[in-house]
């Protein structure tokens, strides 16, 4: 069994369950962020707390429309403005309804679904589950920068680095390569920060996607 095949064997019980678990974390994060931490930094060290709202609701809408639900979000979710038109909570509810509704219409033994991603489609249970690593995720850095708890737990860590570092041919080259890898170069992660013998699967995967594990 190769890398990829492992992959999808481990993720196609659960990857409903990881994107539900992901998308309440995303939305109980915003939700608790004060009014007065809308402009604090985060984790993703040149946006504020909006900028990653902005960049996490975009991506979602962007994952919906390759499913064919909407038309994808209205501004480049790579260059969010720091300024929401009404609530930034409403944005992300809204983003989490739309990209679910679209989950929702993949029907079970669906083989592979298109993505945002430059490498395109993707096998299922490996696409949706790198689409909720982009809302968990987020939600850390959200939680990070409001003093909020981490929303990632040791299971959703480990179902989110299964996905991360399943293998796939490489947009361009259509060498084999980890899914992050390309986004690596560019730029959507920072590069691997090294991490210790005894980290927890949290910590591998948030040092894995270039960031520093907090509390």
């Amino acid at each position: 069994m190769n890398a990829t095949t492992s992959s999808i064997a481990t993720l196609s019980p659960v990857w409903r369950d990881v994107l539900d678990e992901s998308y309440r974390a995303l939305a109980n994060v915003v939700a608790g962020v004060r009014d007065d931490q809308w402009q604090l930094p985060t984790p993703c060290s040149e946006w504020s707390v909006t900028q990653v709202v902005q960049h996490a609701a975009g991506d979602q809408l962007a994952y919906a429309a390759a499913l064919g639900v909407g038309t994808g979000p209205a501004y480049d979710p790579f260059d969010p403005s720091g300024s929401v038109d009404g609530s930034p909570t409403a944005l992300v509810d809204d983003a989490i309804e739309q990209t679910a509704a679209a989950w929702a219409t993949v029907a079970d033994g669906t083989e592979a679904v298109p993505t945002p991603l430059p490498h395109g489609a993707l096998p299922t249970p490996v696409a949706a589950v790198m689409c909720a690593l982009d809302a968990a995720v987020h939600a850390w850095d959200i939680a990070i920068g409001t003093g909020q708890a981490s929303p990632l737990t040791e299971e959703l860590a480990g179902y989110l680095l299964t996905a991360a570092r399943s293998a796939h041919p490489a947009p361009g080259s259509g060498q084999e390569a980890e899914i992050v890898e390309p986004l690596r170069q560019w730029g959507a992660y920072a590069a691997v920060v090294d991490g210790q013998a005894d980290d927890t699967v949290v910590a591998e995967l948030l040092h894995y996607l270039g960031r520093v594990p907090r509390a």
